[in-house]
């Protein structure tokens, strides 16, 4: 891989900074540019990575991560914009649409959009990735392997798929916490003391994820065969089935990624 120049050094940054260094990568080969003080020495102090206060100071790897808030987008690429050249600039800023991103760019093509999601902090995330059908192979692979660093990674042909990936993935890990404070709480009804309804809760989702992950059969089939005729199972399913779980899931997913559509608009009339 190339190095990296990341601009912006917060928590989903560090993450990635961190992937990359457990994989491998070589701490002078990654730059962190990071306006807050205790933040960009906190960086240089734990990683050994390069860091810089501004773009104007930064060296400017062949590809560059934006890492930064998305309201802080337009001013951050116009001071980047008469740096670039042949740079790959890969966008972790969430509901920048790319034709946005390469206006205030100054034009700039090559880009790729990328939304990871949070337990990347863990590097066991999952990032949706888009680039223009333009974009050639070796920087579509240069974007994959930073992002890989902290997961998996999949790619969508259609820019506009981007806020299903930020409604199902981006959002998705909130929707996983809501199921397991829902099943801790209930296990706390039926009488177990809160630190085993907990750890019962977390452990069932991660050994349940676990399997699916490593199995080959669809999680339908996984639910049937767990979910025995006249049993405990079919009868707790039977409830959530009355109450329209899955209906309900898919509404909070489409509802997420029409107001993912609706953050994408706003941001870009920035400027």
């Amino acid at each position: 891989m190339t190095e990296v120049t990341f601009i912006g050094g917060g928590n989903m940054a560090g993450a990635i900074v961190s992937g990359l260094l457990a994989s491998g990568m070589a701490p002078g080969r990654i730059e962190v540019v990071e306006i807050v003080p205790e933040t960009r020495a906190r960086i240089a102090a734990t990683s050994g990575v390069r860091t810089c206060a501004s773009i104007a100071e930064a060296r400017l790897a062949g590809t560059v991560v934006l890492a930064v808030k998305p309201q802080s987008l337009p001013e951050v690429a116009q001071r980047l914009a008469p740096r670039l050249d042949r740079h790959l600039v890969v966008s972790i800023a969430a509901g920048v649409r790319l034709a946005d991103l390469s206006r205030w760019l100054g034009g700039h093509a090559r880009i790729v959009r990328a939304m990871p999601n949070t337990p990347s902090l863990v590097q066991a995330g999952i990032a949706g990735l888009y680039a223009p059908p333009a974009l050639d192979a070796d920087a579509r692979s240069a974007a994959e392997s930073i992002l890989r660093a902290v997961g998996g990674v999949v790619w969508v042909d259609d820019e506009a798929l981007l806020d299903a990936v930020t409604a199902v993935s981006g959002s998705g890990p909130a929707y996983v916490f809501y199921f397991i404070e829902a099943l801790e709480a209930a296990a706390i009804a039926e009488g177990l003391a809160p630190q085993t309804a907990r750890q019962l809760a977390l452990q069932t989702f991660l050994g349940a994820a676990k399997l699916a992950l490593e199995s080959a059969e669809e999680p339908a089939v996984l639910r049937a065969r767990v979910t025995s005729k006249g049993g405990t199972t079919e009868r707790g399913i039977a409830a959530l089935e009355a109450a329209a779980v899955k209906d309900a899931i898919a509404r909070a997913v489409a509802a997420a990624r029409a107001r993912s559509v609706e953050l994408g608009e706003q941001l870009g009339r920035l400027s």
